[in-house]
């Protein structure tokens, strides 16, 4: 009897171990088990540039989404953002591919418009920026084209 009772507890924290792992490796990983609440906005880009899945998107440096989905559409980058619940948007905000620090992972900043309309659900972004190129401005300043 006093056998079985040590493997039941050992099975018992066995369990609740593999719990806790499953736990933080979804919050770490920053994954939506039932789906997280609000809505989807669209917004193209002429260039994605380096924008993953998963991403964040923010406003004034607060975390108020993610991006859900990018996609090719006639040859423009779609890019679909889900934003939290209660967080309103305004149709002529300005969305923008941003990079945490010189070399960090991208995210998109929307700097919030003026007007009183609000994007609806399924709704679009219409003033975009993409991301500045780097690579790019450096030949341009090495080659001396820098305007």
């Amino acid at each position: 009897m006093r056998k079985w009772d040590l493997e039941f507890t050992v099975g018992l924290f066995l369990i609740a171990g593999i719990i806790c792992l499953s736990y933080l490796s979804i919050k770490l990983g920053r994954m939506e088990v039932f789906g997280a609440k609000g809505y989807d906005i669209h917004a193209f880009f002429s260039n994605s540039g380096g924008l993953k899945n998963g991403s964040s998107v923010m406003i004034a440096g607060v975390e108020v989404g993610r991006i859900k989905s990018i996609s090719l559409e006639d040859y423009q980058a779609l890019v679909v953002m889900s934003i939290a619940e209660g967080i309103e948007i305004q149709e002529d905000a300005i969305a923008s591919i941003k990079t945490r620090g010189l070399i960090g992972e991208r995210f998109v900043e929307i700097s919030p418009g003026g007007g009183e309309r609000i994007i609806p659900p399924g709704g679009r972004l219409r003033e975009t920026q993409p991301p500045i190129d780097f690579e790019q401005l450096v030949s341009k300043y090495v080659f001396g084209t820098l305007e």
